[in-house]
């Protein structure tokens, strides 16, 4: 299975040139660490920055500089600093090519839950919503299956819903699957040593397996 830094690699091979990206909390925000050096693209973040770079090392941590997620990053050359309302402002749009988030649960329509669980003490959905209703492409970053082994990738999802029918790709521990138009995860890859039995195992859902599937490759 893929640790985490390697699903965030898979993910940014997704990356094209030129484009606009939000990077969520959790996994999404480590692939600002595997952009390939020759794309230009931008990332954005909700609280008010347009140019994050990679993660800074001990000697280029500002405490003053976070993400969204309040982690401390850096800044590209040609970066600019605004107030969160223009920010959003650029999410709700439309100027974001590519949100990357990551979430709990997944439906086989392309339904996500990544912001509560019932009973547990969250302070909101923070920018989750605008962007799931605004960006061109959402591409999601997850563990296949719980701590308890059961499946994330359902049929329905039972936590509360952020989008509906708004994911257009996942990538998980095990695989990277495509939502369909009609409904359905359809398996384009699967992760070094793992075999498509047990991703069927593995998905509630609906999965649809198009002939051999060939292995991720990773650098």
């Amino acid at each position: 299975m893929l640790s985490k830094e390697q699903i965030a690699q898979r993910i940014a091979k997704e990356i094209k040139n030129g484009q606009y990206i939000n990077l969520g909390i959790g996994i999404p925000t480590l692939v600002a660490n595997y952009i390939p050096d020759e794309l230009e693209i931008v990332l954005q973040s909700e609280n008010g920055l347009l140019g994050i770079g990679p993660f800074p090392v001990e000697e280029q941590v500002d405490a003053d500089l976070i993400n969204a997620g309040k982690q401390t990053i850096t800044m590209a050359r040609g970066s600019a600093l605004f107030d969160s309302a223009e920010s959003f402002g650029m999410i709700r749009g439309g100027h974001v090519h590519l949100t990357i988030l990551g979430a709990m649960e997944v439906s086989e329509n392309g339904d996500i839950a990544n912001w509560k669980i019932p009973g547990k003490i969250v302070k909101g959905m923070g920018g989750a919503m605008d962007l799931v209703s605004a960006a061109r492409q959402i591409i999601v970053a997850m563990q296949h299956c719980s701590k308890d082994g059961s499946s994330k990738l359902l049929k329905e999802c039972q936590l509360p819903i952020t989008g509906v029918r708004c994911v257009n790709k996942i990538v998980t521990d095990l695989a990277v699957l495509e939502i369909m138009p009609q409904g359905g995860f359809k398996l384009l890859e699967r992760a070094p040593g793992v075999e498509v039995a047990e991703i069927r195992n593995k998905t509630e859902g609906k999965l649809i397996v198009p002939g051999d599937i060939p292995e991720m490759v990773l650098p």
